[in-house]
């Protein structure tokens, strides 16, 4: 007893040419208890964007003047032995509101635990305190700049 074929290989075949004329990824078509469903796989070519050498386009780092122009590091040198490391990624503000004057300048004198930045990630504001007591020699973040983690955010000697 011979078993009928419920598919019509001819429907099948016309269903895959409409997929691959149009930009269809699948197609169904049902009529009573038979349903029938052609799809294509879809390869999506990704693009990772790839970073190119590491070249900051930040500002200057501002540092006092010598007695040597070796004591002040820079953002793409190694840093500094006095460098303050910022904990977090986030955006860097000086001062605590637009209207009020900055935390630290070059020349401040600092004690360990003194306010010197704020950093905000994610709405939230965190203090970052003097690790040592000492003068701020460099400064390499301006107001509402956004830094990394681990770079440098200001010298204290």
């Amino acid at each position: 007893m011979a078993k009928e074929n419920p598919f019509d290989p001819d429907l099948v075949r016309e269903l895959a040419n409409l997929i691959a004329d149009t930009d269809l990824s699948e197609i169904e078509v049902e009529k009573g208890d038979l349903r029938i469903r052609v799809a294509r796989m879809v390869t999506a070519a990704v693009t990772v964007p790839v970073a190119a050498p590491a070249v900051h386009h930040a500002p200057a780092p501002v540092v006092a003047p010598p007695p040597s122009a070796a004591e002040g590091a820079t953002k793409a040198g190694a840093p500094h032995a006095g460098a303050v490391l910022s904990p977090m990624v986030g955006t860097a503000y000086r001062k605590p509101s637009p209207d009020a004057k900055n935390f630290v300048e070059i020349g401040s004198k600092v004690q360990a635990g003194d306010k010197v930045l704020l950093v905000e990630a994610m709405k939230t504001f965190n203090e970052i305190v003097a690790p040592r007591a000492g003068t701020v020699t460099a400064i390499f973040v301006e107001d509402g700049t956004p830094v990394e983690y681990g770079e440098p955010l200001l010298v204290i000697e």
